[in-house]
């Protein structure tokens, strides 16, 4: 796609088009979700679901810097933006949405990303975005999840009958 063409995309998309693809209830069900995924393990997951890039990153992007090379950037950008690295087991996991571009990236802390091979990563990505293809959008954002959390359950299960605070909010982050 023409650099000016792909800036243009990225400047008419904005928080409407997230509202529109996860609408305030749909939210509300996925931060349910969420919260009773944590419930069963000891990482945290955080969804974050972007209309477009900022210029700054559309201006980067090029031969020299490819497009999947961007949105994992950024991807990682929100990752620490909204602590996930700061997690105690350093095993959070942040779910990343580009509509723009119809991207998805799973960013997974150090702890986890041991444990969990990137081709296991790839696959969920693919059903993820098999789902969004076809618009079905809270299906694929509760099946990913349900994905992730299975993996967390299996390398970081809950100590059944200890409580533990929830570190990070479970709301899906729109922009």
């Amino acid at each position: 796609m023409n650099k000016l063409l792909r800036i243009f995309k990225h400047r008419w998309m904005d928080r409407s088009d997230t509202v529109r693809a996860v609408p305030d209830d749909m939210a509300e069900r996925i931060a349910r979700r969420v919260a009773a995924s944590e419930g069963r393990h000891t990482g945290e997951v955080r969804l974050c679901v972007e209309a477009s890039l900022p210029l700054s990153y559309l201006w980067r992007m090029g031969s020299a810097t490819p497009l999947p090379a961007v949105v994992r950037e950024r991807a990682l950008t929100w990752f620490g933006r909204l602590r996930i690295w700061d997690t105690e087991h350093n095993n959070g996991v942040l779910i990343y949405v580009l509509l723009a571009e119809h991207a998805i990236e799973f960013v997974a802390d150090r702890a986890l990303s041991r444990r969990v091979s990137p081709v296991e990563w790839q696959s969920i990505v693919d059903r993820l975005a098999s789902r969004l293809r076809a618009g079905e959008f809270e299906d694929g954002l509760t099946q990913a999840l349900e994905e992730v959390s299975a993996l967390l359950v299996a390398h970081f299960p809950a100590d059944v009958g200890t409580e533990r605070p929830n570190e990070l909010p479970d709301a899906v982050v729109r922009q």
